[in-house]
């Protein structure tokens, strides 16, 4: 199955020597087409998400903030510099996100080579992240009612606290995060949270995310899943310290996607986190992610 693919060339934005290696998005395009062959006929170039669509989510004051690169109490949580280059991209890989999650309701699942920003809270900026591209996308959708019931599924190395906050008491809305407990960043009240310990290995985390998924499609029984697939959980990356391996990694992205295959519930993943201290791993464990879902849909 030709699975969708959204990516932009612009979603490239220089923010100087950094741990976030943001020359990742053509990477895993690349490592995408070298694994699949051409993927033209499924490759979609998605458009910046509109001020409708950011202001389903953020404070408009906050997004004046971030159109004039002005630091103030609002952006000054970001960990990142603040140029009309780097918000630019921000609102692109936002419409990706959307773009994306309209093509799963279409095609079953879809996949932005970009976004998983889930720290940024509606009304400001935290770590590497100005806009919140999954709760925008969550948004969009609902209201085009293609979907009632989202499930956010956040596996990144890193709790999704703005997700979390932002969608606090929305019943329409599930927030499953699993991330390492003792680590950045503050904690947000998930829907479900599975705090792991240093040192979690490929079979517990496996364990524990197979009994949280039991929770959300047993429970909540979403229409739809916003997967949010960062690869820092890697036994090699440089901001955390859980030690799964890529193929634990890979088993992880296909345990959620065949449990969205089995329930009929389409999927799209975005990248979020990866800061292996070889950014080829990056590379490889995003393509992987890619991998899994056509693998799994096919």
């Amino acid at each position: 199955m030709n699975v969708p693919v959204v990516y932009h060339a612009d979603y490239y934005a220089d923010i100087g020597a950094h741990v976030f290696p943001t020359r990742k998005f053509s990477l895993v395009l690349e490592a995408i087409q070298r694994n699949v062959g051409e993927i033209m006929g499924c490759l979609r170039q998605p458009s910046p998400a509109t001020r409708e669509q950011l202001l389903r989510i953020h404070a408009p004051e906050y997004l004046a903030d971030l159109d004039g690169c002005r630091w103030t109490p609002r952006t000054s949580f970001s960990e990142l510099p603040l140029t009309k280059e780097i918000v630019d991209a921000y609102y692109l890989m936002a419409g990706g996100t959307c773009l994306a999650a309209s093509l799963a309701c279409q095609h079953g699942g879809a996949m932005n080579l970009g976004g998983g920003f889930h720290h940024a809270f509606a009304d400001r900026a935290e770590g590497f992240c100005y806009v919140n591209d999954v709760a925008i996308a969550v948004r969009e959708i609902q209201a085009q009612r293609l979907v009632e019931r989202v499930a956010v599924i956040d596996t990144d190395l890193h709790q999704g606290n703005g997700t979390a906050r932002i969608f606090r008491g929305d019943p329409q809305v599930f927030t499953f995060s699993i991330h390492q407990e003792d680590l950045y960043p503050l904690k947000e009240q998930s829907s479900l949270d599975i705090g792991l310990e240093d040192g979690t290995e490929d079979d517990e985390y496996l364990t524990k995310l197979r009994q949280g998924l039991d929770v959300v499609f047993g429970q909540f029984k979403p229409q739809f899943v916003m997967y949010v697939g960062g690869v820092d959980p890697y036994k090699d990356d440089r901001l955390g310290s859980l030690q799964l391996t890529k193929a634990g990694i890979k088993q992880r992205d296909t345990m959620v996607f065949r449990r969205c295959r089995d329930h009929g519930v389409p999927v799209v993943a975005v990248l979020a986190g990866g800061y292996a201290a070889d950014v080829g791993d990056t590379v490889e464990m995003h393509a992987n992610t890619y991998l899994a879902l056509r693998g799994t849909l096919g």
